[in-house]
């Protein structure tokens, strides 16, 4: 009787690389930096995620800058890491990552939105689209000053830059996480609709 899963032989890498990828994606960086600096538990600041833009809510840009860095670091990483196996095994690991970060199992499956993670997904596995993605969410950010609208826009555009740039495997895996980015942002999109959500550069009680 055949295995339904096929040969675990032939399975074990694909399962390793989307193992592998959603552990690397799932190190929460923001958590552990603020801790580290002595800014407590971010989870306890803002909006409580995880991500770059809650952690530059306390006030300190360069750990911003630095949860940017790591986060977007890990989701390359992965791709990077798993790619010197194939390109399938690269697509895995990056699934993996953004999963990973949207839902680690050390925080009880309560993680980041995924940006970040995914812009360095992007940057490994199609660079064309991940600049032209970044370029989106910088002209929407200083258009209209909301970091989510920037997001949740970008995220839409970017699987129709990988359709342009890329071949269908990584446009499947940019589809996939632009999905899941959208919909992590669904609370800033309720907040937006009731001119509810902070601007760049301001608390939630300026607006």
């Amino acid at each position: 009787m055949p295995a339904p899963l096929g040969d675990f032989s032939y399975t074990w890498p694909f399962i390793a690389a989307a193992v592998g990828g959603y552990l690397l994606g799932s190190v929460p960086f923001g958590l552990i930096l603020t801790r580290v600096a002595g800014l407590g538990d971010i989870r306890d600041i803002g909006s409580g995620n995880i991500g770059s833009m809650n952690v530059l809510r306390t006030g300190n840009k360069w750990l911003a800058a630095l949860t940017l860095l790591f986060d977007a670091g890990k989701g390359a990483g992965a791709v990077l890491i798993a790619g010197v196996f194939g390109p399938d095994m690269a697509v895995l690991a990056g699934a993996g990552a953004i999963v990973g970060h949207t839902f680690p199992v050390w925080l009880r499956f309560r993680g980041g939105k995924g940006v970040a993670t995914a812009l360095g997904v992007l940057a490994a596995i199609a660079w064309q689209v991940a600049l032209l993605t970044a370029l989106t969410w910088l002209a929407i950010a200083l258009i209209f000053r909301y970091a989510s609208l920037a997001s949740m826009v970008s995220a839409a555009a970017a699987p129709f830059y990988a359709a342009w740039l890329a071949d269908p495997l990584r446009t499947e895996l940019v589809g996939f996480m632009a999905i899941l980015v959208i919909l992590r942002h669904h609370a800033n999109f309720r907040r937006l609709i009731k001119r509810e959500e902070p601007k760049i550069g301001r608390s939630a009680a300026e607006k």
